[in-house]
């Protein structure tokens, strides 16, 4: 547990440089001020498609690429505490695919992974209309 609850950005395993981390610890906070959440730690991990790959096998006894994992820490429901770990790898990849860019798609995964941790859930389909709407609600929130 840190002393300094907040919102922290961890590279490992890939080539990446986060952009507007103030901006966007900003529009995190504000995503769980409306949903009515206290963000307690959130650890956002960008990494390589293998780094998270190995996290699904260990953890979740997945053995399947996919773009973000979201580890719920929190021991009440009102506060967000978590680690999110996100595929760069998979984002390039889903942006060209989707014809979105690079950015959007990020701060897409980056809000899912939040949604995840508000309790929104996406194993079938009318939850994963749900939760692209939500995505789209959150999104629609910035200001950069």
């Amino acid at each position: 547990m840190h002393d300094a609850p907040g919102i922290e950005f961890v590279v490992e395993d890939v080539d990446f440089e986060l952009s507007d981390a103030t901006a966007l610890t900003e529009w995190i906070e504000r995503v769980a001020q409306v949903h009515e959440h206290k963000i307690v730690q959130l650890t956002y991990i960008f990494c390589s498609d293998e780094f998270l790959h190995k996290v699904n096998v260990e953890y979740l006894d997945h053995d399947t690429y996919t773009d973000v994992i979201t580890f719920d820490n929190a021991d009440d429901a009102d506060i967000i505490e978590g680690d999110v770990f996100i595929s760069i790898d998979r984002i390039r990849e889903n942006a060209e695919t989707h014809h979105v860019s690079f950015r959007d798609e990020l701060h897409r995964v980056m809000i899912h992974g939040v949604l995840h941790l508000l309790g929104y859930k996406d194993k079938d389909l009318l939850s994963q209309t749900a939760m692209r709407k939500k995505e789209d609600d959150c999104l629609s929130l910035r200001t950069f």
